[in-house]
């Protein structure tokens, strides 16, 4: 068990820690009242290789494993969750699904493009009645002579305004069941595919969300991502990883909170002596960095699993749950500690805050993760 990252990761962080201090810190406010993530600033991520970290060399990726997801992720959402988020839902969703289940042909024409960036994934699981439930889903493909036609409707899309290219779950059975759901590759331009206006978001502002429709959208049999009806199960292991990552984007944005408190406790002059001078204010800094550190060690224990071959779902559940919990915690105790001004948009512990809610929500709720883990634990204890 070794607690330092390996060299090559340490270069990854800290190339990551300057761009993001650089190019996102300066500009998150902005992006979150336009919700909106500049084209630009998503084709340099691209060229400086957060889009394709975890892909394979041979497709332009760093051929990396989750651990290196996790280490870009936070310093990305440190200073901006929804910028973040985008990368979550492209490399960590899209590309994974594509990578995981598709076929040599399918990886050879989009992963090159993700990688770069010259393509932004989405990936549509959710619809209008099932979040959790994804199982229950209603989107539809029907099998043609000429392919496939997809019909139906999924919610909370993030990229879904930008993407060129989105993995679609639908149901390719009857029956409901973990193996009668098939995933499908949609490219943008596909008649039928219809993409709806942004959400109003809380949070996560820089990040697109959007309603996407399919009405008779015929794509080609080729278009089948993975083995027929083998998509919902493809999809939790996709899941797996992907709550792993918002794991560290909780304790990114969670650091940002942090870094601002202490910095402001410092600046800050209370009773003739800075903020960080009174025991109260020296209570909560130390509680906030316990629980970061905490959830930081059990975000990339779980990422260690996955890149050893040891894939542990109740652990990526722990660490979801734990992480996403802490975040909004310490985002709390960081608006407290700025006292008024954590109350404005002046400052940018207010904007992480909102950010910090989506993690409890997104990939699976708390609810579900203490589901999850009572019941893997419910079955170790049985056998």
């Amino acid at each position: 068990m070794s607690f330092n990252l390996p060299e090559e990761l340490i270069g990854f962080r800290d190339v990551t820690r300057s761009f993001a201090a650089e190019k996102i810190a300066p500009y998150a406010r902005q992006w979150d009242a336009d919700k909106w993530l500049p084209d630009e600033v998503i084709a340099e991520m691209g060229r400086i290789g957060l889009l394709g970290v975890t892909m394979p060399e041979a497709y332009g990726g760093a051929g990396q494993g989750l651990l290196a997801m996790t280490v870009v992720v936070e310093e990305i959402a440190r200073h901006c969750g929804g910028t973040a988020l985008m990368i979550a839902a492209h490399s960590g969703l899209c590309s994974t699904h594509i990578n995981l289940a598709g076929n040599q042909s399918q990886k050879e024409t989009w992963l090159p493009k993700l990688a770069a960036g010259e393509v932004i994934g989405s990936w549509c699981l959710s619809e209008p009645d099932c979040g959790t439930d994804a199982e229950a889903l209603t989107t539809r493909a029907e099998k043609t002579s000429a392919g496939w036609v997809l019909n139906g409707q999924k919610h909370w899309i993030t990229n879904g305004k930008r993407a060129g290219v989105y993995v679609v779950t639908a149901r390719t059975k009857q029956d409901r069941g973990a193996r009668t759901i098939s995933a499908f590759i949609v490219e943008r331009d596909t008649p039928g595919l219809i993409i709806g206006e942004p959400e109003d978001k809380m949070g996560m502002r820089a990040s697109d969300t959007v309603p996407v429709t399919l009405e008779n959208c015929e794509i080609p049999e080729e278009n089948l991502c993975g083995e027929l009806h083998e998509g919902y199960v493809d999809a939790l292991r996709v899941l797996d990883r992907g709550r792993v990552t918002i794991g560290s984007l909780s304790v990114g944005l969670a650091r940002g909170c942090l870094e601002e408190a202490v910095k402001y406790a410092a600046e800050r002059r209370s009773f003739g002596v800075p903020l960080h001078d009174h025991q109260a204010i020296q209570m909560k800094l130390a509680d906030m960095e316990l629980q970061i550190e905490a959830a930081r060690l059990l975000v990339r224990q779980a990422a260690c699993t996955h890149d050893a071959g040891r894939p542990d779902k109740k652990l990526c559940s722990m660490a979801k749950l734990f992480a996403s919990e802490m975040a909004s915690r310490v985002g709390w105790e960081s608006i407290q500690i700025h006292g008024g001004a954590g109350y404005t948009k002046d400052v940018s512990v207010e904007r992480l805050l909102r950010d910090c809610k989506l993690c409890e929500i997104g990939e699976g709720s708390s609810e579900v993760q203490r589901m999850l883990i009572a019941r893997a634990e419910y079955r170790r204890r049985s056998a």
